[in-house]
């Protein structure tokens, strides 16, 4: 029995043999029909087969989820299927579309009246699939069936996308019992999507869901912009699965028990969030979930590892160094492989109901219609969406020199255009596979001499794993004040430091153009994220830290929670990084890779003209000079607002006095020591000028020398240091992909 819908008309054979057809070769036993007339440009409605074979029919069965219909042969007319008055003792020759031919069909059975308006308008391809079981099954892009217990051949070549196939009975469909969410929040993906899978599983009815809820999370417009781009692209890839996605604005708490009753779910799948709101969030729903008798699937696919496995392997605590991860994984030995990408055969029997208006209800919205303003964006480098991610991550990997020569302390901050992968927002948004991309590049490794970890491309994505794990583990990790690894200081109230900072007005040209490529592109360097970012805090304006990460939360298209905030507690030497005088020059840092200051003339167009002498220190420069550049500091650009040698002297007598107090205190669960971190990739920050043979040429002042001779103390010594590799570890979005 089967019910099928094509845009082609045929014969049916007039009687079913009743020998069992062979499995053999490929043309063993079959049975060929002869191809009929067109029914013209309507599609036609064919077949339905007679069920049990036999001759005379005792009636004719349509299948579809969750079950099938029987209609007595009687009921099946010549031209169309509807009601009959005689009995027809053979099939009828052809089963001709007519104008209301699906809605009768439809009534047979509620499971096929969603078909109605998808077939009276378009039939796109059908796709034949061979299931594990042998059986062959047909998914149209609107709606599945399933063929079976038949010995029943369609002639060859009557459509492109059309071969000989055989039918190996018997086969009886699986149990299509549930009616499935699959909550898509990050996650933004086909491939190794192993909750939308598991919705797909036993599914005869699936809805896959976005909730969108404004109010939530301090994004700005680029971020919008790019998970609308990631959205559209999402809903692409289900249309052409015969599905769609349902785009609903409100708060999951509120939204779900009303689509709960109104789709009748029996199942609610979604992907593992560590981050805690997160965790908060989705205990609600599942207690909601379980009040509706909804059935709850969380699955791991955000992460190489499950976090609450590895926290558990450590008694409940976040391992503070890599090295510390880095055992504790070898335990559990390599990350799994990523799940299949779903495909129609995953979709056999199931259907999503789309009406006509569903782009008006359960549409992609514009970000007018998100209250954004789209003159705020800026250029659209980096568009959001799995398509993107695999083209990106697919040219990057044939680039096979570069990807087993990556050292991430050696790309530039400073490039015009990205020395890194630029694949963070994809992994922040789960557009790409974090175990795709680490299998991927394991595959690129074999055979190869190539970079390890923690510089290599492997060892960024062991760098995000460390901050997942930290910010799962650690209570209050966003905050000062209950993180009991972070550092407790009097940071100053300066609203208008934190200004000039985030709208690039500081007068140091290095940094303001960092904040201006931030505020414009979405996109930072990491060593530009350290520059920035140590200025804010320790090194010249003592703000918060906090203050820091909530603008990068707005700014960033890959603020990632844990990785924004494990970075600002390293960066601020608040947490994790406790070499807290190497200071980072607004000045001299820029100049190692760009001396003429292309990256400043780029993004502070204002300074274009001046010398390179002058680039980033403008008010150096005599007023001739200014006014021949068309710019004069105070009026045109600003003055610095703050003399940084004068401010990091201050500020570094600050920091330690913050120590001291945090040395007199008792080190609790999760405090971290006050001894550096040991671990090599940190090394480099412990190997500061002194009377050892150690090497000095990281740290550098102003000129570009070495600040000290060799027997100064560095904590007595008032000159910031500057860094050279502040480490080979990926601050800021610890992936691969800054």
């Amino acid at each position: 029995m089967v019910r099928l819908i094509h845009p082609y008309s045929f014969p049916i054979r007039d009687r079913f043999p009743t020998e069992q057809p062979q499995c053999g070769g490929e043309n063993r036993d079959t049975h060929q029909l002869s191809q009929g007339q067109s029914g013209g440009a309507a599609p036609s409605l064919h077949c339905l087969l007679p069920w049990p074979p036999q001759d005379p029919p005792t009636c004719w069965q349509v299948w579809a989820p969750p079950g099938h219909a029987e209609v007595p042969a009687g009921e099946v007319s010549r031209d169309l299927v509807g009601l009959g008055s005689q009995p027809s003792p053979r099939p009828p020759s052809h089963i001709r579309h007519q104008p209301d031919a699906v809605a009768r069909l439809a009534s047979l059975h509620p499971a096929l009246a969603g078909a109605r308006q998808q077939a009276q308008t378009h039939f796109p391809p059908w796709f034949y699939n061979q299931t594990p079981d042998g059986s062959i099954s047909a998914a149209p892009a609107y709606f599945m069936s399933y063929i079976y217990q038949t010995r029943h051949f369609f002639p060859p070549k009557i459509h492109p996308h059309l071969s000989f196939l055989r039918l190996h009975p018997p086969w009886t469909p699986p149990a299509m019992q549930h009616s499935s969410i699959h909550w898509f929040r990050k996650g933004l993906r086909l491939h190794d999507n192993p909750a939308l899978l598991a919705a797909a599983t036993d599914c005869r009815c699936l809805h896959p869901l976005f909730i969108l809820d404004p109010s939530s999370g301090r994004a700005g417009t680029n971020a919008w912009r790019f998970l609308l781009d990631a959205l559209r692209d999402l809903d692409g890839s289900l249309r052409e699965m015969g599905s769609r996605l349902f785009v609903v604005q409100g708060c999951p708490e509120e939204v779900f028990p009303h689509l709960f009753h109104a789709w009748g779910t029996t199942r609610l799948t979604f992907e593992v969030d560590t981050e805690p709101s997160a965790r908060r969030r989705d205990a609600t729903v599942a207690e909601l979930a379980e009040q509706h008798g909804v059935e709850v699937i969380q699955k791991v696919s955000h992460t190489l590892y499950d976090t609450e496995r590895v926290l558990a392997l450590n008694d409940g605590k976040a391992p503070l160094t890599y090295k510390g991860l880095q055992s504790l994984l070898a335990s559990l030995g390599p990350p799994e492989k990523p799940a299949p990408a779903l495909t129609l055969e995953h979709l056999q029997g199931c259907h999503t109901p789309c009406q006509v208006s569903h782009d008006t209800e359960y549409g992609v919205p514009t970000l007018e219609e998100l209250g954004q303003d789209p003159t705020e964006v800026g250029p659209h480098l980096y568009p959001g969406g799995e398509t993107a991610a695999l083209t990106r991550l697919n040219a990057l990997m044939d680039r096979t020199a570069w990807v087993c020569g990556f050292k991430k302390p050696e790309t530039e901050p400073t490039s015009l255009s990205p020395s890194t992968t630029v694949l963070s927002p994809y992994l922040k948004f789960g557009c790409l596979s974090v175990r795709t991309f680490w299998w991927w590049l394991d595959e690129v490794y074999q055979g190869q001499e190539h970079s390890q970890p923690p510089v290599s491309l492997h060892g960024q994505l062991l760098w995000r794993e460390f901050f997942y794990t930290a910010g799962a583990g650690i209570p209050n990790f966003d905050k000062m004040v209950g993180n009991p690894i972070c550092l407790q200081i009097d940071w100053d109230d300066n609203p208008q430091h934190l200004r000039a900072w985030r709208e690039g007005q500081t007068g140091y040209p290095f940094i303001d153009a960092i904040m201006t490529q931030l505020r414009t592109e979405g996109w930072i360097h990491h060593l530009a994220r350290h520059a920035v970012a140590c200025f804010l805090t320790r090194g010249d304006l003592w703000v918060s830290w906090e203050e820091g990460l909530k603008v990068f939360e707005e700014l960033l298209l890959d603020a990632d929670w844990s990785l924004n905030v494990g970075n600002w507690l390293w960066l601020s030497g608040s947490a994790f990084f406790h070499r807290y005088f190497h200071v980072y020059s607004p000045v001299a840092f820029g100049k190692k890779t760009d001396r003429d200051g292309a990256y400043i003339r780029k993004y502070l167009p204002v300074l274009k003209d001046f010398p390179a002498e002058y680039i980033y220190e403008p008010w150096k420069a005599p007023r001739a000079v200014q006014e021949q550049a068309g710019c004069l500091v105070g009026t045109h650009y600003p003055q610095p607002i703050v003399e940084h040698g004068a401010a990091s002297k201050r500020n570094l007598g600050r920091m330690k006095a913050a120590r001291a107090q945090k040395g007199n205190e008792s080190p609790g669960r999760h405090q971290a020591p006050l001894a550096p971190c040991r671990h090599p990739s940190c090394l480099p920050l412990l190997q500061a000028p002194s009377g050892s043979n150690q090497p000095a040429p990281q740290w550098l002042n102003h000129e570009g020398k070495s600040p000290r001779s060799s027997s100064t103390d560095p904590h007595r010594d008032p000159q910031p240091w500057v860094r050279h590799h502040l480490s080979p570890f990926d601050p800021f979005r610890s992936t691969a992909s800054h």
